[in-house]
Order: C-alpha cells, then structure tokens, then sequence
C-alpha cells in the first residue's frame, strides 16, 4: 500500500542552478535560498516504512539524483497547508519557521503562475463528479497557498456545502448538518475578511434560505443589495426577501414551530404554527411545517390534509410529496403513494429517501421482489443505509 510522506532536503547546487535559471526570466525578485531546505512529496510502500526511519538519510541521497518539480511543489504545497506547527518526516532536526512558508508560497507562484485557476478549476470539476474529498484537498491547497483570500474560502465552503446536499440526497442527515457546518465555519472566516466579499452575503443568503434560516436569509440577501452592482442577482435577491416577507418566513412562531420540532417538541409547536397560519393562510411553508409535526405524531389524516394543502398552494418540493406519500402509506392509499413517490422519483432519480420509501410502499404492498430492487439501489448509492441493510438481513 503506498502512502504520502513528506521529507526535507537540502538544496542540490545543480537544482539551484536550474530554478534560478528558470526563473530569472520570469522574476528577476525571486533568488534561491539554500539555507531553506526544500520539503518533498514521497510515495512509499507500508512495508518498507521501518527501514526509511531507520536510516532517515537514505531517501535525500536517492532523491538527489531525480528531483522532479512535481514532487517539490507539491511537497511545499503540503507544508503550507498544513502550516508551521505541523508534524512531517525529517531529514534532519528541524523546525518548519513562518519565513519558510512564505518563500514556498513565492516559489511556486513562480513555477506555476497558473496555479490559481488550475485548481479552482479542478476543485470545481471534482466536486461537480461528487469527489468531494479530492475536492477540498485541492481547495485546502489552495487555502494555504493564499490564504487572505475569500474568493478561496468562498469555494471551500460551497464544496463543503454540495456535500451535504449529496448527504441529504442519501438519507444521511446528520451527516449532512456536519458538513452544513463546516461551511457555515468557512463562510464565517471569510467574512473576517476586509472588505467582505460581496458574493459572501449572496450565497449565504442562499445557505440560510437552504436551511431554513429566513431570517438569517433576508439579512444576508439585504446586505448583498447594498453592496452588488450585479442586476441579474440584485433581482433574485430582491425576489426571495419579497418572498419571506410575503409568506412572513421571519415570524417568530414560524421560527419557534421550526426549532420545537427539530427538538422533538411537536405538540408544543402545534399552537404557534396554527397562530402563523391565522396571519398567513397563504404560505405553503407553514402548512408543510404543521403537516411536519402532524405526521411527527402520527396524526396521519390531518397531517395529509396540510400537505395537500401546502401543495396547492405551489409548495410541490420533493420534501412535500414524500411526506404527502407518507401519510397516504399509513392510511392505506398506496396508489396515491406511489404517484407521489414516481412525481417526486423524475425531479431527483437518485435521491434515496425517496427511492427507500418506494422500497417501503412495496412492502406494504407485499411485493417483496419489487422492494428487493428498490432496496438493492439504495446500497448501491449508499452501501451503509440502515434500512436497505435490515431488509436484506431479515426479521
């Protein structure tokens, strides 16, 4: 099995010679220094790990020979992210100093004055194919390489955002609220900051308005308008602060009736929600959150009732259908079930809540092929899903 390790060298004469040849035409600032030993990325075999300990020397002497850019600039761009208090392989008794960081950071902008966009890119590209590991370690490379940059942090946050969607898209929701709040941890650095970002208050207008924090939202969306020169963004701003406010997503019982029930506390939200509703009969968000806690407490009928009427309103989430679904399985209309789980199915193929409870409707069904398939899906998006696993372990 091979692993990364990182080990520091001294500067060869010949390699000195052949980086300040090579970047002396590019910046006539930048000079060598070999009293700053360089840090190397090393691939090595678990087996052979003793031996390189126990002749910590062996490996600069092999390298000197066939030193390759790759290997130095990523060796340094390890080093920086990590920082100056971080633990690597020596050649000799070291300490990694502040001055050594920035002098990496100006030798690889030299090397590869590309960097930049070469890995926001490949971030991006990452995280868009659900790599959302390979995805941070660029973006955290990055960080370390410039690391006053909210644009960076920007990007970080949102990875770390699309992988709690991807979370939630598979069932895993504490998963998920743990990489909400990783993002939200980026976001808040960012905004330390000055001058702030505008982009920052756009998407964590977004990001609050994701979670469900409108009051969060609508301050966020507010500051971006003071600051934005961006019409077509401006206008969906502007748009969803109209729609809080309409809807009164900031009222403190729609606020409260959220929370209480995240806390399990249903039949204490029920009086507050029902109260929003009196002043806003329209909003489809709360007759989904009062059908939320209905459902929460087994009040099938009457929970079916809100989310129908959440869905006339113009509220048709997928979160809406799968409750409706729901509801429809417990009072026995499996037809009705099945049409909702299938119109929830075409707008997200691959989400697994909805694909488990297709899964379920089959069982209740008595289709145990049916639902074998259904469940057999579920592992192959998600091989730990606790449901798909019992089904397939038997009673």
């Amino acid at each position: 099995m091979k692993n990364r390790r990182i080990i520091f060298v001294e500067v060869p004469q010949s390699l000195g010679d052949e980086i300040q040849s090579l970047t002396g035409k590019i910046a006539e600032s930048f000079r060598v220094d070999p009293s700053i030993p360089l840090p190397i990325e090393l691939e090595t075999d678990e087996e052979s790990a003793d031996d390189d300990n126990a002749d910590p020397k062996s490996p600069a002497e092999k390298l000197a020979e066939h030193l390759s850019w790759e290997m130095i600039l990523s060796g340094m761009l390890r080093v920086i992210s990590a920082g100056e208090y971080a633990s690597f392989d020596f050649v000799s008794d070291m300490e990694i100093k502040p001055h050594w960081l920035n002098y990496y950071r100006h030798f690889i902008l030299i090397i590869k004055p590309e960097i930049y966009n070469e890995f926001t890119s490949a971030a991006i590209i990452k995280s868009r194919n659900r790599d959302f590991d390979a995805a941070l370690e660029i973006i955290t490379a990055l960080e370390g390489l410039f690391p006053m940059s909210p644009e960076v942090l920007l990007n970080k946050a949102l990875i770390h955002e699309d992988a709690a969607l991807e979370l939630e898209r598979k069932g895993s929701e504490m998963e998920a609220a743990l990489e909400y709040d990783r993002a939200l941890e980026v976001y808040k650095k960012a905004l330390d900051i000055e001058p702030v970002l505008p982009e920052l208050y756009f998407n964590l207008g977004f990001f609050y308005s994701r979670t469900r924090k409108f009051t969060e939202s609508k301050e966020y969306f507010s500051e971006y308008l003071l600051v934005s020169e961006d019409p077509v963004k401006k206008e969906k701003a502007e748009k969803i602060i109209r729609d809080i406010e309409s809807q009164g997503l900031d009222d403190y019982n729609y606020i409260q009736s959220l929370e209480l029930i995240r806390q399990g506390k249903e039949e204490k939200a029920l009086p507050l929600i029902r109260d929003f509703i009196e002043e806003h009969p329209k909003a489809w968000n709360a007759w989904f959150v009062l059908g939320w806690a209905l459902r929460k407490l087994g009040r099938w009928k009457d929970a079916l009732e809100s989310f129908r009427k959440a869905l006339d309103l113009g509220g048709t989430t997928l979160d809406t259908r799968n409750e409706t679904a729901i509801c429809l399985m417990e009072l026995g209309d499996f037809s009705g079930a099945g049409k909702e789980l299938e119109t929830a199915l075409r707008e997200e193929p691959e989400n697994l809540k909805i694909i488990s409870n297709l899964g379920m409707l089959a069982m209740k069904k008595g289709d145990k092929k049916e639902a074998a398939g259904f469940f057999r899906t579920v592992l192959d998006i998600n091989p730990k899903d606790p449901i798909a696993l019992k089904f397939f372990a038997g009673p």
